[in-house]
């Protein structure tokens, strides 16, 4: 089997996971509508119990959520608000989609979340509340706590972004230096009745992690905000009112963030519509029909990226070594978000920064492939989804003169693999998932 096939592969494999995410799918295959009785999961509405039904949420996912919703309710919605990424709009009826800053938060964000709490607020006990979330909510549907300026804000963000620090790390503080996470848009709504549709973008499918849980019970504190500025030694360059913020709040000074027994989330309840679970049994069953004897590694893969890389890579030399785990033709997948910890300067994301450490590894290697890219489209603050490497590709970038280990500890793996042609680009998916790494091995291929 040719490199290129596999290349060929990798990418159709990729593709199958996303499709199997596709939002507005996700929203028929869990919902059902009768009549006027909405099946939602478990759970059974009658919707003509509800004055009103109101549709708001955020996420990269949202404008496939909420094209769903409004194919299935049709007239039945009063209206809504939903934030969205920038250039991640799709036509849409009832729900106003309002684009915002993502992963860094801007004035469009703190505007359209204003509107989008004005119609929650207006809801009353007999109407109906559907919110749409799905992972770049924690950025795009934000309201300061009050004191705390944007700008602030956005510097926190971009602290932990450079940090290494997990997504549930980021959403903690996220939570606590906001008007509207941690359950506090649920405080907003109560007493309505509350329905979350979820698209999951974190490793475990955490309710009170994806987009920061705006209608989940918040476990976190201000005192688990302050030890993660610590752990990160970012203490200094934390804005001394976001500071002294946490600081009030761990002393209690200033109200929690609700927790599971505060009664406004009686009349909530939350269904994940899609996850990265699915996505890699749907891109492992694509394998299985090209011939791929297939394995899921993990769909919980987490931690600095150069160390999975290598893992991955070990798992690369051993197929090829001993048949162990599968025997080539050989295809294992995983999933997951690993992290970035930037020393350098340069342009990258997680994906692609996997893709070139594991490109060092397996050099050499005859017909292997490493592939990873985001399921939202986008890898770090770049235009592609990932990056794709085999054997020979650390011997092609040293023929254009690129150093592959130079540009790694640069953390400009965006860069290396424009030159050799092997970013991933997709465009905006308009879902979100997490990521998808395939790592293909041909047959008949001894250990170089």
């Amino acid at each position: 089997m040719s490199t290129e096939r596999l290349r060929d592969h990798a990418r159709e494999i990729f593709d199958a996971g996303l499709q199997a995410v596709d939002p507005k799918k996700a929203i028929f295959n869990q919902l059902s509508l009768k009549g006027s009785i909405l099946n939602v999961g478990d759970r059974v509405y009658d919707l003509d119990a509800f004055e009103h039904i109101y549709v708001v949420g955020a996420g990269k996912a949202g404008a496939l959520m909420a094209q769903g919703i409004e194919s299935l309710l049709g007239e039945r919605i009063s209206g809504g608000i939903v934030m969205v990424k920038y250039d991640h709009v799709l036509p849409t009826k009832k729900i106003e989609l309002r684009q915002a800053g993502h992963p860094v938060p801007d004035e469009n964000g703190v505007e359209g979340t204003c509107r989008l709490l004005e119609r929650v607020r207006r809801a009353k006990a007999n109407d109906l509340i559907i919110c749409l979330l799905s992972g770049g909510g924690s950025a795009l549907l934000l309201k300061p706590a009050e004191g705390i300026a944007l700008s602030e804000k956005q510097t926190v963000t971009g602290l932990l972004l450079r940090s290494g620090a997990a997504i549930h790390e980021m959403n903690t503080i996220r939570k606590h230096i906001s008007s509207v996470k941690g359950g506090q848009l649920a405080r907003i709504a109560y007493p309505a009745t509350l329905i979350s549709l979820v698209v999951s973008d974190v490793i475990g499918d955490s309710l009170d992690v994806i987009a920061s849980g705006p209608t989940y019970p918040d476990s976190s504190t201000f005192q688990d905000s302050l030890k993660i500025i610590d752990k990160y030694s970012i203490t200094e360059q934390v804005p001394i009112s976001i500071r002294n913020l946490l600081n009030r709040g761990a002393e209690g000074r200033i109200p929690e963030t609700p927790k599971p027994e505060d009664p406004v989330f009686e009349k909530t309840h939350h269904l994940i519509v899609a996850n990265n679970t699915l996505a890699l049994q749907a891109a492992a069953d694509k394998a299985r029909t090209l011939g791929y004897h297939t394995m899921i590694l993990s769909g919980m893969i987490e931690g600095e990226t150069k160390e999975a890389a290598k893992e991955h890579a070990s798992i690369l030399k051993e197929i090829l070594h001993s048949s162990n785990p599968l025997h080539p033709p050989a295809c294992v997948i995983s999933g997951g978000e690993t992290t970035v910890t930037v020393k350098g300067n340069g342009l990258g994301g997680r994906n692609q920064e996997f893709v070139l450490a594991g490109a060092i590894q397996i050099a050499g290697l005859s017909n292997v492939v490493m592939f990873s890219a985001g399921s939202d489209g986008t890898d770090g603050p770049t235009d592609a989804a990932g990056a794709i490497a085999d054997g020979d590709t650390v011997f092609r970038a040293l023929e254009q003169k690129l150093d592959p280990e130079q540009y790694l500890r640069n953390n400009d793996s965006y860069h290396f693999f424009q030159g050799l042609n092997d970013l991933v680009k997709t465009g905006p998916t308009n879902t979100n998932v997490m990521d998808l790494r395939i790592l293909l091995v041909g047959s008949d291929n001894p250990l170089s």
